[in-house]
């Protein structure tokens, strides 16, 4: 079995730094056979030296003609460091996001950044997205002919067990502009300030969102443990995000047949899915738009009826969410040469 060499962001292990990106690579490289992990510092989304300077030692200590996957978080914006390597090792770019999607750069920014992505993505001999969503963007963005695309699995979990009211709501997500906290936030506190509810935000902290309703809690990271716990105590999930490319939270809340509000961004409506009979086991609205969330938070806690029926249609979209054994062979299959 030739080895494949895995080039991880740094903190792929560190408990107060959880995220999507680092859970999908975690997991699906435990289902790898023979790889060899490199960790190396990442900067998102602006390249950083150490990111720079780490990346390019890395790669000149792995052997000619091997197999490299370097997550974008580490490579898309240092194509420098790639370049000198691109036509001795077969790189792999695993692309999460793109660099340029990131909210709150400036019109500058988001150009460099794009640019870099561009050039490092033309480094490699092939490029692997997230979702469907994912891979049509950046191949579109880029000018790529082919994006491979390997969405993320899901474990198994055990059901819910639902409050009739449907009034505890959860976030799971880094709490950042990209993900819209501030949205929901605002939402909840003054168009739905009369309501019964309680919100539990679950994610690391990265840009706190002012707020004053005690019915509002703010959990920083969650452990395995913890995290399950607050899904099992949950009636809605809800994810506001201005841009996702897949949103594995969504899939994490239908293993457990909990309904799901999201923005209608990205890889979010691939997740989402349907049951077998074509409904949809949970509510999309335009990404940025307070007044549809506002909307669809009170249907769903003023709507008995509606939450039965996203109930049922979550419960039977739960048996048929792909497995992380699937994501695996996809991602193997895409790696290897032919």
């Amino acid at each position: 079995m030739v080895t494949l060499w895995a080039v991880l962001p740094g903190d792929i292990d560190d408990p107060a730094a959880p995220s999507g990106g680092n859970r999908y690579d975690r997991t699906v490289l435990s289902l790898l056979p023979d790889v060899h992990e490199i960790a190396v510092p990442g900067s998102w989304p602006t390249p950083s030296d150490a990111t720079r300077a780490t990346l390019g030692h890395a790669l000149s200590e792995i052997p000619d003609m091997s197999d490299v996957l370097v997550d974008g978080l580490v490579g898309c914006g240092v194509p420098e460091a790639l370049a000198p390597h691109a036509t001795r090792l077969r790189l792999i770019m695993l692309v999460h996001l793109p660099l340029s999607d990131e909210t709150g750069l400036s019109p500058g920014e988001a150009d460099d950044l794009r640019e870099r992505e561009r050039r490092a993505l033309h480094l490699a001999t092939t490029v692997i997205a997230t979702s469907s969503a994912a891979a049509d963007r950046v191949a579109g963005m880029h000018g790529l002919a082919h994006v491979a695309i390997a969405p993320p699995g899901v474990e198994p979990a055990p059901l819910a067990e639902p409050d009739p009211a449907g009034r505890r709501l959860l976030c799971v997500a880094a709490v950042t502009p990209r993900k819209g906290q501030d949205l929901l936030v605002g939402a909840l506190e003054e168009d739905l300030a009369g309501l019964d509810w309680t919100c539990t935000f679950a994610g690391a902290l990265v840009r706190p969102v002012p707020h004053t309703d005690p019915r509002l809690h703010f959990a920083g990271p969650l452990g395995d443990g913890a995290l399950a716990k607050a899904y099992g105590e949950t009636d809605l999930l809800i994810l506001p995000s201005r841009a996702e490319t897949y949103g594995m939270v969504v899939t994490e809340a239908l293993a457990r047949g909990i309904p799901v509000l999201a923005s209608d961004v990205g890889g979010v409506s691939e997740a989402l899915g349907t049951a077998p009979d074509g409904t949809r086991p949970g509510l999309l609205v335009p990404p940025g738009d307070r007044t549809a969330l506002a909307a669809a938070l009170r249907s769903w806690l003023t709507g008995a009826a509606l939450r039965d029926r996203l109930r049922t249609a979550a419960h039977a979209r739960r048996d048929t969410l792909p497995g992380w054994d699937e994501t695996a062979r996809r991602l193997d299959t895409a790696c290897r040469p032919a």
